[in-house]
């Protein structure tokens, strides 16, 4: 079975998808969530399912082989990244080519890079007035947004919405498509092994 961790900054909807779907899935299951902020209340979803979590800081992570030999000790074969606002650090990389993924809540290369995330990117859809809108599920590379896109789907953006109908629609998209995609990309990497 493989092992999935979770990185996540913030309420963590998309991780507590991703733990239910594999809560009783012989493939894979959650076996840790890393949040960079002590309030996150992904953390409160992840004791919900009895998960273990861990917090770190921005030194832990960058400047220690804190994170990177935790997530070798636990033996983790995908690491999903669901609201987390730090770019993964090289070392990481290099340890885990192919086997990062991130969701994006607009459709790449659109509405990427830094400073683009949650409310930010619906704002700048509604105010460039886009017909569409979706989510993207892709690898990490060493820059924001920029990794092959693995997924993406699609919503029309009506005239009547603002950022938070908007929002809501792509949490839809994000909850719906997202943990089957995980299982996709672990189904892949379980026949190249």
């Amino acid at each position: 079975m493989k092992k999935i961790a979770i990185f996540a900054s913030g309420s963590g909807s998309n991780a507590q998808k991703i733990i239910e779907y594999f809560n009783e899935n012989p493939v894979a299951k959650v076996d840790i969530v890393l949040t960079n902020k002590r309030e996150a209340f992904v953390l409160e979803r992840a004791r919900n399912f009895h998960i273990t979590s861990v917090t770190f800081n921005r030194d832990e992570l960058y400047n220690s082989d804190v994170i990177s030999n935790l997530l070798c000790d636990r033996q983790i074969d995908l690491i999903v990244l669901a609201g987390f606002l730090w770019l993964i650090p090289a070392n990481i990389l290099r340890m885990f080519p192919n086997r990062i993924i991130n969701i994006h809540p607009a459709l790449l290369p659109g509405y990427g890079g830094r400073g683009m995330y949650g409310q930010l990117v619906h704002e700048a859809v509604i105010a460039n007035r886009e017909i569409f809108s979706g989510i993207t599920i892709h690898y990490i590379n060493e820059r924001y947004d920029e990794g092959d896109v693995i997924f993406q789907a699609k919503c029309k953006v009506e005239i009547t919405d603002d950022a938070h109908s908007l929002a809501e629609k792509i949490h839809a998209l994000e909850h719906m498509h997202f943990p089957r995609v995980v299982e996709e990309v672990i189904m892949k990497l379980d026949a190249k092994s």
